[in-house]
């Protein structure tokens, strides 16, 4: 399982090489929306949450996505996962349905992946 925790900006070409490790044309992804970083990589988003709470993070912190490295914009990223059914936070499906928690996860990637969004 090839999982990088990412805490400073990498380059489109080091999400793709991680991309094809898996999924090909798509890495999934978990972002920690208080420490400003992300796990990507692994076959299941809860791979990659196991990685930051194993790194320090707190559950309630932790939610999924998706990228698609050939895509730019919005359009690379999909803000679906199993982790994010979370009646107790306010999310009741698999897709996270906060603009203001989908803002941040925004805000989070695109520092950490630049490239995504020039």
């Amino acid at each position: 399982m090839n999982i990088l925790i990412i805490a400073e900006p990498i380059t489109i070409s080091e999400v793709k090489a991680l991309a094809e490790v898996t999924y090909g044309d798509m890495l999934k992804g978990v972002v920690d929306i208080v420490r400003d970083r992300c796990a990507l990589g692994g076959e299941w988003h809860i791979d990659a949450n196991n990685v930051l709470l194993a790194d320090g993070s707190r559950q309630e912190n932790l939610w999924g996505f998706n990228i698609y490295p050939d895509r730019h914009g919005d359009e690379a990223l999909e803000y679906v996962s199993l982790i994010n059914v979370r009646p107790a936070h306010g999310n009741t499906a698999m897709e996270i349905s906060d603009t203001n928690l989908r803002s941040t996860m925004r805000s989070i990637i695109k520092r950490l992946v630049p490239d995504l969004f020039s």
